[in-house]
């Protein structure tokens, strides 16, 4: 009955951050940043999308968005960007910027490599050629483990199974593990197939606080050089 936690919640605070950086009393925003969500998703389904950030600070709103494509979003000049703009400011009234972040390693990723493994399957690619395939790759950036689970109606079988494929070690119940998970879906012409994805990157000894730009450690170490020193010299009362 373990595992069946969801690897990011689980660590949030540990090695992970939470997706949307604001507080509130009222669960408006809440609404807002799901439909936010949903809309960028639609609108920009064929840029790869990895990652999107929230965050809010009074009456400004900074949306991160990570992508494998990000020539696809910017378009020429930033056009498309302030058409996402003009586009996201119907949904909610505040002030929009929006970040557009380039995925370097997406076989790293694992909303990346779920939704790879998904387009080759609905390209009808044997489903086993394609994972093998992605965790030969994964495996070549030095990632420490890889699992992959698939489920459905795999190669048109009337009676419909799940298959797991690893790689690797990944430990679960380790929350210093620096673990990436997703799911994605195929949608084939005999039915959907749902594709999980777990990616063990490594071990986290430091807590980490997940900026808008990059992923940097909330506690640094200070220089020695930097820190100033005082002396105090005790004297004795004659």
């Amino acid at each position: 009955m373990g595992q069946k936690v969801n690897p990011i919640s689980n660590r949030l605070g540990i090695s992970t951050c939470w997706k949307s950086r604001w507080y509130s009393e009222k669960f408006n925003q809440l609404k807002e940043d799901l439909e936010i969500r949903k809309y960028i998703n639609i609108r920009l389904a064929k840029s790869y999308l990895s990652y999107i950030y929230i965050e809010r600070k009074q009456a400004k709103m900074f949306i991160t968005i990570y992508s494998s494509r990000p020539a696809i979003i910017i378009g020429k000049g930033g056009n498309e960007i302030e058409k996402l703009k003009k586009e996201i400011k119907k949904i909610t009234n505040k002030k929009i910027n929006i970040n557009i972040l380039e995925v370097k390693i997406p076989e790293l990723d694992a909303l990346l490599i779920a939704r790879n493994i998904a387009n080759q399957i609905e390209n009808r690619l044997p489903y086993k050629k394609a994972i093998k395939f992605t965790i030969y790759s994964a495996l070549r950036k030095k990632v420490e483990g890889i699992k992959i689970k698939i489920s459905g109606r795999l190669n048109g079988t009337e009676m419909a199974r799940t298959e797991f494929y690893k790689e690797g070690r990944i430990p679960f119940s380790t929350f210093r593990a620096n673990i990436d998970y997703a799911t994605y879906e195929a949608h084939t012409t005999y039915g959907k197939i749902g594709i999980k994805v777990w990616i063990m990157k490594g071990v986290v000894y430091n807590k980490k606080e997940l900026y808008l730009l990059n992923l940097r450690p909330l506690f640094k170490k200070k220089n020695k050089s930097n820190i100033k020193t005082s002396t105090y010299v005790k004297t004795k009362k004659k």
